[in-house]
């Protein structure tokens, strides 16, 4: 079975885990398991691999793949990750992908794209009970202002929620992106409507709170020396990783001017990337929807060792 896209910094992904035969490897959004295929591949048959996905059809794909291969559970990063904790799983290497996935954008059907006209859904798992429509004719002024300020960075997230509340309710992706071109700003190189549209997605989906959550529990499932590496698609996700990655890796989080520290913090992490790795002109070349993609990697210390 042929993955449905092509993962993004596929060959820098493999560079930062580093995959070792008979190593074992968690992978918090597999999707269709394109990155997860190649990692697998370098496991040889004594490595084991734990697929997560919320999305009820990446699931289905995910066991027609691979089979009995691999775990595969249906569930979000974070709720996978706090399962397994309390199993007791350590494992060697852990990715996130974050954001949407290309099928899920593909599928007008799931409301993620205001390219064709669909139900206002942006649901990754379709089993919970609030969408976009929920958010979108529900939400008070002040809060879809909050969220659309907060979650999708627009100048003008207070003109755009006032004109929500006056046209609402909206059923469909294009009525909704209509009116908020309408108020929001024109960027260059986006349609007007994109942040909106992301702050609304990232509210349904809780993704900011999901993350600043699951990384501390991530870097608990790593054995020592395990690896973690984060794909991210906004400056909001890069942030939360880039502030948790630089606090992880540091013995002492007391104020600078602190003489003494008094913290008892110890780093747990190594950073692998000092900065984030980008797609290249020739992956841009192959798969354009790489071009905001980051990513950040880290090493799990051994914490029993106190660095100097």
């Amino acid at each position: 079975m042929n993955t449905p896209h092509q993962p993004v910094l596929l060959d820098d992904v493999l560079r930062v885990l580093a995959p070792q035969k008979g190593e074992s490897y968690l992978d918090g959004t597999a999707g269709y398991g394109g990155h997860a295929a190649a990692v697998i591949d370098r496991l040889g048959p004594d490595g084991e691999a734990i697929l997560v996905d919320r999305d009820a059809n990446a699931v289905r794909a995910l066991v027609a793949r691979f089979g009995d291969r691999v775990e595969v559970i249906h569930a979000s990063y974070l709720e996978a990750a706090d399962r397994l904790k309390a199993d007791g799983t350590l494992v060697d290497m852990i990715l996130l992908d974050l954001g949407v996935s290309s099928p899920q954008i593909d599928n007008i059907e799931r409301g993620f794209s205001f390219k064709n006209d669909a139900a206002l859904d942006m649901r990754m798992d379709q089993s919970q009970e609030i969408t976009a429509a929920t958010v979108v004719n529900s939400y008070s002024e002040r809060n879809l202002a909050r969220i659309i300020h907060d979650y999708g960075e627009e100048p003008k997230a207070r003109a755009v929620a006032r004109a929500i509340v006056d046209g609402r309710p909206f059923y469909s992706t294009r009525e909704l992106a209509k009116v908020v071109r309408r108020h929001a700003v024109t960027p260059k190189d986006i349609d007007a409507a994109t942040k909106t549209f992301q702050a609304i997605r990232i509210e349904v989906n809780e993704e900011l709170e999901q993350l600043k959550q699951a990384l501390p529990l991530l870097v608990s499932l790593l054995a020592p020396g395990g690896r973690l590496a984060v794909i991210s698609f906004h400056s909001l996700e890069d942030r939360i990783v880039k502030e948790f990655f630089n606090i992880e890796s540091r013995d002492c989080i007391c104020p600078p001017k602190q003489p003494i520290c008094t913290c008892g913090h110890r780093a747990s992490l190594s950073v692998l990337t000092t900065k984030p790795i980008v797609a290249d002109s020739t992956e841009l070349a192959i798969n354009p929807r790489a071009r905001s993609a980051k990513l950040r990697a880290a090493e799990k210390q051994n914490q029993n060792k106190r660095r100097d």
